[in-house]
């Protein structure tokens, strides 16, 4: 299926630039988006229930938008066992690592200054799970735990209306994470209902979580209304490996990637080209036994690369171009050349750290940069639902040290207003 290509060749080129193009958010969807926002905004609830019969296929009243309280409590009896024991555990290992990047505020104390940071929670967030017929409890748990952990009083999760209701597993995930509500929509107008507020649905303070094309152009298009936590892309890895990476692990994380989208990337970068090869081998043999292998064989043929590479020192040079979402160093004493690889959403050190981990219960959050943006941006954490204050406290003294190089700078600004409110506090009283 894939042929192991040299670096620096035509083909090698062509390939990483065919990656470096690749995005979900398509400006063609924008009006029909741009109409669902204005609906919802104007009509709030009655636009909501049009839109679900219209979209969805699902008749509802204004007054079932928001699940009962009951049904979400009836729902642990409805999950299987194991599943709800999973959903437990994770939740649990998300909430130990998230609780650990807590922050502090601080103070700074000088004759006549006082300044200092607050730190304060956001008051509400909405949190978008992707669903209908689909369960993502994961999604609920990586979501919700963090804002949570971070004092969050009010976390409303937004979610597809179907025929038979929300998944039991999503309900019981977000009683467990601690969210305040569910609520039967789904696309664009979720997006819109949360950022805008309807009758039935309050206006958040941020958005989280991920979509189709129409919920990230919708999060694009609010912003600034309210604040998001990213327009996410595909979903992507970058393995670099040498020769010491079993062939079989490899293909097995660029086909759970693959898995997911058309629009995915597996991307192995190695040293050794006999590797390449039974990366290709396996690729081909794994494939074949995937209830979903029609979206992964055209996610291989668009963006699936195996580049052959001379040294590990270039895997790092191509790794930190491309910033992927997720990027495993399956190599010899991977922590030795951990501090070459700047620019990665998540980094799995070793052969059995699989990404599929990650995805669901190491801990750490899954919710991570996409499409190159790991170059500045983190995955999502407790310090998304937070907000910082300065506070800034000044007497006579301090007001006496800091008044000549401040007055001094407004007149350089040409800021005569400035300097007079300085000069002001400066006369005797």
């Amino acid at each position: 299926m894939l042929e192991v290509l040299e670096d620096g060749s035509q083909q090698a080129r062509r390939r990483l630039e065919r990656l470096a193009r690749r995005q979900q958010v398509s400006r063609s969807v924008e009006p029909a988006v741009r109409r669902i926002l204005e609906a919802v905004r104007r009509r709030g609830d009655r636009a909501l229930v049009e839109l679900a019969r219209k979209l969805d296929g699902v008749r509802l009243r204004a007054d079932q938008l928001v699940v009962p309280q009951e049904e979400i409590e009836a729902a642990a009896s409805r999950v299987d066992p194991p599943v709800r024991r999973a959903i437990e555990t994770a939740c649990r290992r998300i909430a130990r690592f998230h609780r650990a990047q807590r922050e502090r505020g601080f103070e700074l104390e000088e004759t006549g200054v006082r300044l200092g940071m607050r730190l304060a929670p956001l008051e509400r967030v909405g949190v978008y799970v992707p669903g209908g017929t689909a369960a993502y409890p994961s999604t609920v748990l990586m979501n919700v735990v963090p804002a949570k952990v971070a004092g969050v009083a009010d976390i409303t999760v937004a979610t597809p209306p179907s025929a038979g209701g929300v998944r039991p597993e999503v309900l019981f995930a977000a009683r467990l994470a601690g969210a305040t509500r569910v609520v039967r929509v789904g696309g664009a107008q979720a997006i819109a209902a949360l950022a805008y507020g309807t009758e039935t649905i309050a206006r958040v303070d941020k958005i989280v979580g991920p979509g189709n094309v129409y919920v990230a152009t919708a999060k694009r298009l609010v912003f600034g209304a309210v604040d998001i936590d990213m327009v996410a892309g595909p979903s992507e890895v970058l393995i670099v490996a040498d020769g010491s990476a079993p062939a079989a692990y490899v293909a097995a994380d660029m086909l759970a990637q693959a898995e997911h989208d058309p629009l995915a990337a597996a991307i192995c970068v190695t040293t050794s080209e006999e590797l390449g090869r039974q990366v290709a081998a396996e690729l081909a043999e794994q494939m074949a036994r995937l209830a979903r292998r029609d979206v992964a064989a055209r996610s291989l043929r668009r963006y699936g690369t195996i580049l052959k590479v001379a040294s590990l020192e270039r895997a790092a040079e191509v790794a930190n171009a491309i910033a992927p979402e997720h990027l495993e160093l399956m190599v010899r004493r991977p922590r030795r050349w951990l501090r070459l690889f700047r620019n990665a959403g998540a980094i799995f050190l070793g052969p059995f750290s699989a990404e599929t981990l990650g995805d669901y219960a190491a801990g750490p959050n899954h919710v991570l940069p996409t499409g190159g943006t790991a170059r500045f941006a983190s995955p999502l954490g407790v310090y998304d639902f937070v907000k910082r204050t300065s506070i800034i406290e000044i007497g006579r003294p301090g007001l006496e040290r800091l008044a000549a190089p401040v007055l001094a700078l407004a007149q350089a600004e040409g800021l005569d207003a400035h300097a007079a409110a300085v000069r002001k506090r400066m006369e005797k009283e």
